[in-house]
C-alpha cells in the first residue's frame, strides 16, 4: 500500500494558461523529496488552454476540473482531495522560490503546536521581473490568546495569503466548508479560523513570487468598478460569516472584535468607493484606519495627521 505524501500542494487556477506551467515547475523543482509530495491542481472552470498545459505534466500532477464557482468553491472541492499532513497553497499565476517547502516543513516540525506558516514575497511584473520585496521585520510567532496578541496578528495577517501559506490538514478540515459567497478572499476566512485553533509563524523570508498582471484582482480593482463592487460584497460577507465561527472555536467577542477590526475598516472604505458618502464618512473611516496603523507614534506626527484628516472635511 502506497503511503500518503507528507505534503500536498494545492494549486488553484482559472484561465492561467500563460502562467500555470511556471507555477507547477516551481513546485517540481523544490529541494524537497518528490516522494513526500503531491501536486493537486483544481481548475475552477477555465475556458482557455489551462487544462492542456497542466496535462502535459502527466502523472506528476493530479488534475481536477470543476465548474467555475470562485475561490471558496475551489478550496471546498480541493482540500478534501489532499492526502498530505500539511497542505500548502499556490495560485496558478504565482510561483515559489526553490527552498519554500523545505523551510515550511522544517518550521512545522520544529513547532508542533503551530497550525499555520506564512512568509514574505517578491513582487514581479507580468514577465516575472522583480519590482518589490515585502517582508515582515522579523520572524514572528503569533496567536490570539488575548487582545494584544489578536491585534498583532491582525497587523501581520497579509503574510498568510494563498501562495504564501501552509496549514496542517486537520486545522483546515475543521474550518470547512468555506462559504461559497467568498468567490475571492476565501484565504482570509481560512487563515482567521486557523489562528483561532492554533499558533502561527510568519517567516521573514521571501519564499514566493507574486505576479502583477492585468487579470489579477489587485490590478482589476484599480480600473474595474465591477471588481471593486465584488470586493466590497465579499468583505461584507466575511464580516457576517466569521464571528459565529470564531465563537465556535472559543474566541471571545472582545478578541474577535479586535481580530476583525481592520476588516471592518476595509469594508467601510470599499463601501465609500462603491456607494459614495459624506466628507464626515470619509474622515471617520480614515481616522479609524490611522488609529490602526499608528497606535504608537510621536505627538508631532499625530498633530500632522490630524491636520491632514481635517482637510478631508
Amino acid at each position: 500500500m502506497t503511503k500518503n505524501p507528507h505534503v500536498s500542494v494545492l494549486v488553484d487556477t482559472y484561465n492561467h494558461e500563460r502562467f500555470i506551467a511556471q507555477a507547477i515547475e516551481s513546485v517540481l523543482e523544490q529541494d524537497f523529496p518528490a516522494s513526500d509530495m503531491e501536486i493537486v491542481v483544481v481548475d475552477d472552470g477555465s475556458t482557455d488552454n489551462t487544462a492542456e498545459r497542466v496535462r502535459k505534466f502527466g502523472s506528476r500532477v493530479r488534475y481536477l476540473h470543476k465548474p467555475n464557482g470562485g475561490q471558496a468553491s475551489a478550496f471546498n472541492f480541493g482540500i478534501p482531495e489532499c492526502r498530505g499532513e500539511i497542505i500548502a497553497f499556490l495560485d496558478g499565476d504565482d510561483w515559489w522560490a526553490r527552498g519554500k517547502l523545505r523551510r515550511v516543513v522544517e518550521t512545522f516540525e520544529q513547532n508542533q503546536d503551530v497550525g499555520m506558516v506564512g512568509h514574505g514575497l517578491v513582487q514581479t511584473d507580468t514577465g516575472g521581473t522583480p519590482v518589490g520585496l515585502v517582508l515582515p521585520q522579523q520572524t514572528y510567532r503569533l496567536d490570539i490568546r488575548n487582545v494584544e496578541a489578536a491585534r498583532h496578528f491582525d497587523q501581520l495577517k497579509g503574510f498568510f495569503g494563498t501562495s504564501k501559506v501552509a496549514y496542517r490538514r486537520d486545522i483546515l478540515e475543521r474550518a470547512l466548508p468555506v462559504p461559497e459567497a467568498l468567490v475571492i478572499e476565501a484565504d482570509e476566512y481560512l487563515w482567521t479560523l486557523a489562528v483561532a485553533q492554533a499558533g502561527a509563524i510568519v517567516l521573514n523570508e521571501p519564499l514566493f513570487y507574486y505576479r502583477f498582471h492585468e487579470n489579477n484582482l489587485f490590478m482589476l480593482q484599480k480600473a474595474n468598478e465591477k471588481a471593486l463592487r465584488l470586493k466590497y460584497e465579499v468583505l461584507s460577507s466575511l464580516l457576517v460569516h466569521l464571528p459565529p465561527r470564531l465563537e465556535d472555536f472559543g474566541i471571545t467577542k472582545e478578541i474577535a472584535s479586535v481580530l476583525l477590526e481592520s476588516l471592518r475598516v476595509d469594508v467601510e472604505r470599499h463601501r465609500l468607493r462603491v456607494q459614495g458618502g459624506t466628507p464626515w464618512d470619509m474622515f471617520r473611516v480614515e481616522q479609524a484606519s490611522y488609529r490602526l496603523a499608528y497606535r504608537q507614534t510621536t505627538l508631532s506626527y499625530r498633530l500632522f495627521k490630524g491636520f491632514v484628516l481635517a482637510l478631508a472635511l
